[in-house]
């Protein structure tokens, strides 16, 4: 699948691969920061932001789209950055295509299986009744009742855009929801990857534990793990300052 990403910058190839529910637009601040010494990628994922929709959805076809990316681009080898569900799809490129990776950063996600979390966000995405509202501040208030955060709201809400008949989706709701388990999944044993690894965790997050180093080194024995104190699960979001300073620290 010929994905839709935005580039800027100069230097050697940086792709950045964002989470569930999220978009390239996520990453943007993140982005122009690190384009001072790279050229990055930021890339919308199938089924989310602007890239094309496809009922196949899972860690092996999203893999095979950042192949087919980085062939389009003639990116003959290119550092990862990947958040959560991003992170996984990273952490499985790497594995499967390591002369392509040079070094690997993952926010937030460890390579272990994890239950399946996101109904309240999915609850969020259908308390709007799309053919109801007529402005984004009425979507926010339906949403409301179901997500009491305005963080959490804001997030989600965008994904909301408009077209000729009124808001739409951009992301492919029903075939996440339908896919809920999958993105949990942990890497398959026989995936590593023996390159230099960065794994970033929030203090104020609980998806990397620290009995999970055992996990990590079973698949990247030559990772290190940091832990960005103030941040929960949206390190990027919450604390960039921190995770671009650790960024350029770890691939320069």
């Amino acid at each position: 699948m010929k994905l839709h990403f935005r580039s800027f910058g100069q230097g050697d190839p940086l792709i950045v691969l964002h989470g569930v529910f999220g978009s390239s637009d996520n990453w943007q601040t993140v982005g122009k920061e690190l384009s001072a010494r790279f050229k990055v990628y930021l890339v919308d994922q199938r089924n989310h932001g602007s890239s094309p929709h496809s009922d196949e959805f899972d860690y092996n076809v999203m893999t095979d789209d950042i192949l087919e990316l980085m062939l389009n681009e003639n990116i003959e080898q290119a550092h990862l950055i990947g958040h959560s569900m991003g992170g996984k799809v990273a952490m499985t490129f790497a594995a499967r295509y390591p002369d392509k990776v040079n070094k690997l950063i993952v926010v937030d996600i460890a390579p272990k299986y994890y239950e399946p979390h996101h109904a309240r966000i999915f609850r969020g995405f259908r308390s709007i009744k799309l053919d109801q509202i007529k402005t984004r501040n009425e979507a926010d208030v339906q949403m409301s009742h179901r997500i009491p955060e305005t963080t959490v709201r804001q997030f989600i809400l965008k994904n909301l855009s408009r077209d000729k008949e009124g808001f739409i989706w951009k992301l492919n709701l029903d075939v996440i929801e339908q896919n809920a388990e999958q993105i949990g999944e942990a890497l398959s044993e026989e995936d590593w990857f023996n390159g230099h690894v960065l794994f970033l965790a929030g203090t104020r997050s609980d998806y990397i534990q620290d009995e999970d180093l055992q996990v990590i080194r079973q698949h990247f024995p030559n990772a290190e793990v940091k832990k960005i104190t103030g941040a929960g699960h949206w390190i990027h979001a919450e604390q960039p300052k921190s995770l671009v300073r650790l960024v350029f620290d770890f691939l320069t």
